[in-house]
């Protein structure tokens, strides 16, 4: 289990993450969301073991983080960081016994994880030589060639193809099947939302959003509704607890301030023609990452 008790990091007089406090526990995927600078690089430093924090402490199963659990932990950071001049397999040599492990057993993960990313040939081309995107994929490899109970993940998608992204994405499900602990971070939250039972999203190194992501939307109440058919949208504005209705070119969305405006919308729709398609859906984890991230700058 990890654990990030009211850590507190500062750089000099600067916050750079205030208080933070959260558990991940075996198996399961944990999201650190905010926009750049909010203090996402710190937290994954402090829950590496590379930094210390200033107030608080860092627990990885029940102890203190540090050195002695590098053989266990994997980080792909996102800032790409390969050495371009040697081979995918001399890297991976590199990589692998510096978290002790046995060449023989390097390279027989190897040969498993390059024949998984469709990119067997290039075991012996060097890192510059690659494209981007399977420079990424080395990256995301040198991260999970040791087997790690924590896997720590910045930015894993950036890049990436729909179709590289969903072998990423069964990579990591197979880590969270095995009892890893995964903490992931993404500027793409459709990938957030399908992963992640809970997030803490930072600003200015405060959470200002944190918990189960069923709960989250639940606490925020506001619903959209989603309309095909005959409406006039003048009318739906006019609607108390109506406070955007958006058109395009799928329909109407009627954005509500709780659920109880559902039925005076409904009540409305119901007077209507070629009535489609009448859902209320909760929001989207972006459209609650915008709204708040959004509100806590205006009060800056």
């Amino acid at each position: 289990m990890l654990e990030v008790k009211n850590a507190k990091m500062m750089y000099g007089s600067l916050v750079a993450v205030d208080h933070l406090t959260f558990t991940i526990k075996p198996g399961e995927i944990f999201g650190l969301l905010g926009t750049n600078g909010a203090g996402k690089t710190t937290t994954f430093r402090m829950i590496m073991g590379l930094l210390e924090p200033t107030e608080g402490e860092v627990l990885y199963n029940g102890g203190k983080i540090g050195y002695h659990n590098v053989n266990e932990i994997g980080y792909m950071i996102e800032e790409r960081s390969l050495l371009t001049k040697v081979t995918v397999k001399e890297l991976m040599l590199y990589f692998g016994q510096l978290k002790d492990m046995e060449p023989k057993v390097i390279l027989e993960r190897l040969d498993y994880w390059l024949g998984r990313f469709n990119i067997v040939e290039y075991k012996n081309k060097k890192i510059k030589e690659l494209s981007k995107g399977n420079q990424q994929k080395i990256q995301f490899i040198s991260a999970i060639i040791n087997n790690p109970k924590l896997l720590v993940l910045d930015e894993p998608f950036s890049g990436l193809d729909p179709i590289n992204t969903e072998i990423f994405v069964e990579v990591v499900r197979d880590f969270q099947k095995q009892g890893s602990m995964v903490v992931f971070s993404s500027h793409q939250l459709d990938h957030v939302e399908s992963f992640c039972e809970e997030i803490i999203v930072l600003e200015k190194g405060e959470a200002i959003i944190s918990g189960r992501i069923d709960k989250v939307k639940k606490d925020f109440k506001k619903l959209n509704i989603s309309i095909i058919g005959d409406v006039e949208i003048e009318k739906l504005e006019a609607i108390k607890g109506v406070f955007k209705v958006i058109e395009n070119a799928n329909g109407i969305v009627v954005k509500i301030e709780d659920e109880s405006v559902s039925k005076d919308v409904f009540d409305y729709v119901k007077t209507c023609d070629h009535i489609k398609k009448y859902d209320v859906e909760e929001p989207s984890l972006s459209e609650i990452f915008i709204a708040k991230v959004g509100h806590a700058h205006e009060e800056i």
